[in-house]
């Protein structure tokens, strides 16, 4: 099952992320690729993959994203590999911008999308001046961004408001545990279980 994760940049997905993939054994998580410059306390191959923008460029020409976009002047996207490696077996979750959310969802029809909201704009403006790592300028542009992302919440499956991190963490466990329950990812299950009742009229 792939659970795609998104909201405005600050909202704290990535957290969420991080949390989840501790605390729940069979989830996996969607490394993506990006062209820019790589943090320190990230980890290649575990964050990222950073590549150059040829490399990246060249990975579009030969078909190997199922999703990309340029977000904040930087190429972002998700490797068929990436899928194919991870989400046979097990839950899959992709920690994407809106941008290749709305793409995701045209390749992902039976995916679970989940749009993370910051409980007001001005905490979501404290939060990008407490990361210390963005200038003004970059973080005036990315709450002008945040302010027409916001606007695609009703496009999304569940909503999820990261007010305090321990609720949305359990809020986003609950939407992964509760898509095991749905009707048509059962049914090879309901069958036999069906039958065995039809077998004693």
């Amino acid at each position: 099952m792939i659970f795609v994760i998104s909201g405005p940049s600050g909202c704290g997905k990535s957290t969420l992320v991080k949390r989840v993939l501790g605390d729940i054994k069979d989830v996996k998580f969607s490394v993506s690729y990006t062209t820019r410059e790589k943090k320190k306390s990230e980890k290649e191959g575990e964050d990222y993959y950073f590549v150059s923008i040829n490399k990246f460029k060249s990975m579009i020409e030969d078909n190997k994203f199922v999703e990309w976009a340029i977000v904040h002047g930087n190429y972002y996207g998700t490797s068929r590999r990436e899928i194919e490696k991870k989400g046979t077996r097990n839950n899959l979750l992709l920690d994407l911008d809106v941008q290749g959310a709305q793409k995701a969802r045209e390749r992902f029809k039976k995916a679970a999308f989940i749009f993370i909201l910051p409980p007001g704009f001005q905490e979501l403006k404290n939060r990008l001046e407490k990361r210390e790592r963005e200038s003004l300028e970059d973080i005036q542009r990315r709450l002008k961004v945040a302010q027409k992302e916001i606007r695609s919440y009703a496009t999304f499956d569940y909503i999820i408001i990261n007010d305090k991190l321990d609720t949305a963490v359990w809020d986003l466990k609950s939407i992964i545990n509760s898509q095991h329950c749905r009707l048509d990812l059962c049914q090879k299950e309901i069958i036999p279980i069906l039958r065995s009742f039809s077998e004693r009229e």
